[in-house]
């Protein structure tokens, strides 16, 4: 099971599985005031608005970033979103968008929520996670 690694404004909570991670850069690109990867902690949660940080985790396309609003208050509508996508990457992993189960070979299984980045090239050594090997490989697929 991941390891969560949590930073909160008060607000909101950003949750990070570093295993899950293709360092895509989006997070730090497109709000480095919050993300930092050259400092430790690298997740500073207060340089910028909650809903800044909410709008920007919710691009992640790996799932390692995820969020909780603190104090929020649960939807009783019973809507869960049933609807899964699969989304080709361009030279990169397929990204399954929706909550799925997800069975290893050795009888665990996982339970993804949101956006799950799967291997396409072979060159993960994360499988079936994708940990940004495409890049290494010079995928085309």
């Amino acid at each position: 099971m991941s390891k969560e690694h949590t930073y909160t404004n008060g607000d909101v909570t950003i949750i990070w599985k570093a295993e899950l991670c293709i360092h895509s850069k989006k997070c730090w690109t497109g709000l480095g005031e919050v993300f930092k990867p050259g400092q430790r902690p690298w997740i500073e949660p207060n340089g910028a608005t909650t809903q800044r940080i909410i709008d920007q985790v919710e691009l992640c396309p790996s799932g390692a970033l995820s969020y909780r609003v603190n104090n929020a208050v649960p939807d009783e509508s019973g809507d869960e979103g049933t609807n899964t996508e699969v989304e080709v990457a361009d030279k990169g992993p397929l990204l399954l968008k929706g909550n799925c189960v997800v069975k290893h070979p050795d009888g665990r299984t996982e339970i993804r929520e949101k956006t799950t980045a799967f291997c396409r090239c072979g060159a993960s050594a994360n499988k079936p996670y994708c940990d940004g090997s495409h890049r290494k490989i010079d995928f085309q697929g």
